[in-house]
């Protein structure tokens, strides 16, 4: 007897689908996985670390007042400018990209404001020594020896001195150029130390000792967008400039 269309159709539901093979595991494609995703999650994550660190203790005032008067005592004009950084971590400051037009000599934008730049200026400033007018006027001189990044046709004492590769460029030619090297021996208070972050931005800080028993470590005083922070993290990033500058190197 002849089967129907029926029939037929439910024997090959009856049987099934074919049987398979089971497949074998590849035993080095999770490893590879693995390692793939912990690397870029290094790579991503290495700029997050000076943060997390900056949300850890942070080094008391009492700590820093210690600093201050020890560092004062000396005479010492490295040592002078190391005190008003420490000084400048007491001062509320909001991270503030914004251009501002202000005052000249002797500007300043709003004191709960500022950038990274803004540290060193108004550091120095506290030693009797106003960059505004100092890069103004070699700028003024020598225009087309710093670099133009901004489509500037002409030196602004609003903004230029509050710009890290004007600074840098400023510091190569006045200051004294020092080494780039990651022995701690070789950076003192008061020096400046210009990074290049991950982003390939320029940043800048000074140099000063660490809180209590780290007083012989190169610690900075800067400002990358939590406030004017003392912290260690000198070799967290890429230094690309060390530099010294003192009254002696503006005459």
């Amino acid at each position: 007897m002849s089967r129907s269309r029926s029939e037929f159709y439910n024997t090959i539901e009856y049987i099934g689908l074919r049987p398979q093979k089971p497949k074998r595991r590849n035993f080095f494609g999770g490893w590879v996985i693995i390692l793939i995703a912990l690397a870029m999650g290094f790579w991503f994550g290495k700029p997050l670390i000076p943060f997390l660190k900056a949300a850890q203790a942070a080094p008391s005032t009492e700590q820093a007042d210690l600093l201050i008067s020890s560092l004062k005592s000396s005479n010492d004009f490295q040592d002078g400018l190391a005190a008003a950084a420490l000084a400048h971590t007491a001062d509320n400051v909001t991270y503030d990209l914004a251009y501002f037009k202000i005052a000249y000599p002797n500007g300043d934008v709003p004191a709960n404001k500022g950038v990274a730049a803004d540290v060193v200026i108004r550091s120095f400033r506290a030693m009797k020594m106003d960059l505004q007018v100092m890069v103004h006027e070699d700028m003024a001189a020598n225009f087309r020896l710093y670099p133009q990044l901004w489509g500037a046709s002409a030196p602004d004492t609003n903004i230029d001195h509050r710009r890290v590769p004007n600074l840098q460029r400023f510091f190569e030619r006045k200051g004294e150029t020092l080494t780039t090297s990651r022995n701690p021996a070789d950076y003192q208070p008061g020096d400046i130390v210009i990074w290049s972050l991950a982003n390939a931005e320029s940043h800048i800080g000074i140099i000063v000792p660490g809180p209590g028993d780290h007083a012989n470590e190169p610690w900075v005083v800067h400002n990358i967008g939590l406030g004017v922070k003392w912290e260690n993290i000198l070799f967290d990033y890429s230094i690309q400039r060390h530099f010294r500058f003192s009254p002696e190197d503006s005459k």
